[in-house]
């Protein structure tokens, strides 16, 4: 799913921003540098969302950027989100999986030297252009 959402970032007195999202309910974050901040932001949304997502919870709808409040310094950028990229980039624990393949097959297979797992993976990322 592809999300767009304001973030406030805010000048950390000691150097670099401070990082919120106000319709991400706790998603605060930050960097030392501008482009950290950004990067960091991006991720603490992305678990935030992929979480809302894995639990069934409604995602919130994304505030209008002229709407929001600043105070002096404040500066709103938006922050775009792909969890299913970030899932595919970060969720790499293995699962097991049953397949049943003929016994012929299986056979041509282990004398190939063919690793099924392997194989599978790769023909499910090419059939789901991953």
């Amino acid at each position: 799913m592809y999300y767009v959402y304001p973030a406030v970032f805010k000048p950390n007195p000691n150097g670099g921003y401070i990082v919120s999202v106000p319709d991400a309910s706790g998603c605060v974050t930050g960097g030392k540098t501008l482009e950290e901040s950004l990067r960091m932001v991006k991720d603490a949304l992305s678990v935030y969302l992929c979480s809302l997502e894995d639990h069934n919870e409604p995602i919130p709808v994304q505030s209008n950027p002229q709407g929001i409040t600043l105070e002096h310094g404040q500066f709103v950028t938006l922050v775009e989100v792909d969890t299913t990229s970030y899932r595919s980039q970060t969720d790499n624990k293995s699962i097991r999986k049953n397949v049943s393949l003929p016994a012929w097959l299986n056979s041509r297979a282990e004398q190939a030297n063919i690793n099924c797992s392997q194989l599978l993976q790769e023909a499910l990322r090419k059939r789901l252009n991953l």
